[in-house]
């Protein structure tokens, strides 16, 4: 079990890290914080958006944020992320993490794999 907050950052990281060579770019990447953006103008209810961001993971005070924007677009998104992930949801995108084992890694993973589906199916990468 992971409780050291880089550590979790880190492993994050390396699993949104693949995504940058599936359509997507990365805007930020430092010691606390990295993100992953789409690159295509897409409209999304009714609003035209140069980019959209993918997902994201940051460092903060006492926890770990991990954002997945798909979530927000799409609500069912949610039926298919793994309870014990969407417990740690905090807000309407972001998973609020002070400890990671190898379990909810995998949930990550998936919840990644659902949001990457997700953008590919509406044409945003």
């Amino acid at each position: 079990m992971k409780t050291d907050l880089v550590e979790i950052f880190q492993t994050i990281r390396a699993n949104l890290q693949p995504y940058t060579a599936n359509g997507f770019v990365n805007r930020i990447n430092s010691d606390t914080a990295y993100d992953v953006w789409g690159t295509k103008e897409i409209d999304i209810k009714d609003k035209t958006r140069d980019v959209v961001r993918f997902a994201s993971v940051e460092i903060a005070t006492d926890h770990v944020l991990f954002c997945l924007t798909a979530i927000r677009e799409e609500q069912e998104l949610k039926n298919v992320i793994h309870k014990d992930l969407l417990s740690l949801l905090a807000d309407d995108v972001c998973f609020h993490l002070t400890e990671l084992d190898d379990p909810l890694v995998e949930k990550i993973a998936d919840a990644l794999v659902a949001g990457f589906t997700l953008f590919k199916q509406k044409g945003w990468v």
